[in-house]
């Protein structure tokens, strides 16, 4: 069942691929998520052919949306980050369409960067602070994903978690290898010390870009009151409002849109 305030939207992870129908007034779940371990390899054949089960699953016959952990311009796949590397250069939109198609029809698609899905979902289902003026998401999990916007409209591809950073060590690193939340686990940091590195990766970011606000996201959000007041960043940091819905509800936001990058 499809109606104009309905949409669905799927959010492809290194270790999961989870779909929900949404409410595209309020970005709230209309049932249960449904989640399938990624496949292995996760090439984009067998990832698509997750995605139509997932579909089957639900029961879903209407356009979708759909988040890659890659660079997406023109529906191009330009980078693959915990997927197989033969998604780059794959036309994701050709491949969707296709695979999903319906009674031999293609299926309308949009597929976009994770982290830009999730900006989009924030920045018009979230704190009302995520749609105003100059606002730098990013997502702390396996790495850091990140998503610019401007009074809600979408920079894509930002990929701020690869800028070089110079961190405890002699050689500069990405960011995302120094300060991501799977750092602070697999070197075990506490809140404070973990929240230190991520103090100086914000400043970098701040330095740059000059945000008026950045949302932090990811699992650890959930955590916030334990690491955000060791923040001192000269920039107000808040935590996302969708957490883990984010990505699913800003991929189905897009294809209801037209957004495509």
């Amino acid at each position: 069942m499809t109606s104009g305030n309905t949409g669905f939207g799927v959010d492809i992870g290194g270790s999961g691929i989870k779909g929900a129908r949404v409410d595209l007034d309020t970005g709230e779940f209309i049932g249960e998520r449904i989640k399938i371990p990624t496949p292995q390899p996760a090439t984009p054949d067998a990832v698509a052919d997750i995605v139509a089960d997932l579909l089957d699953r639900a029961g879903w016959t209407g356009p979708v949306g759909i988040t890659v952990p890659s660079v997406v311009q023109d529906q191009i796949a330009r980078t693959a980050a915990n997927i197989d590397p033969s998604w780059i250069g794959t036309d994701c939109a050709a491949l969707f369409s296709g695979r999903l198609a319906v009674g031999g029809v293609p299926r309308e698609v949009a597929v976009l960067n994770d982290a830009d899905a999730a900006g989009l979902a924030e920045a018009t289902y979230g704190d009302p602070r995520a749609g105003e003026g100059a606002v730098l998401l990013l997502t702390f999990g396996t790495g850091i994903g990140s998503a610019l916007l401007v009074n809600g409209t979408l920079y894509p591809n930002t990929e701020l978690g690869h800028l070089t950073f110079a961190g405890t060590g002699s050689d500069p690193v990405d960011a995302e290898h120094w300060a991501s939340s799977a750092v602070k686990d697999r070197e075990d940091l506490s809140y404070r010390r973990w929240a230190g590195r991520v103090d100086r990766v914000l400043e970098e970011y701040r330095r740059i870009l000059n945000p008026q606000r950045i949302l932090v996201g990811g699992g650890v959000s959930r955590k916030f009151e334990k690491w955000g007041p060791h923040l001192t960043v000269g920039v107000e940091v808040i935590p996302a409002a969708l957490r883990n819905r984010a990505g699913i509800v800003g991929a189905a936001g897009a294809v209801r849109d037209g957004i495509r990058p």
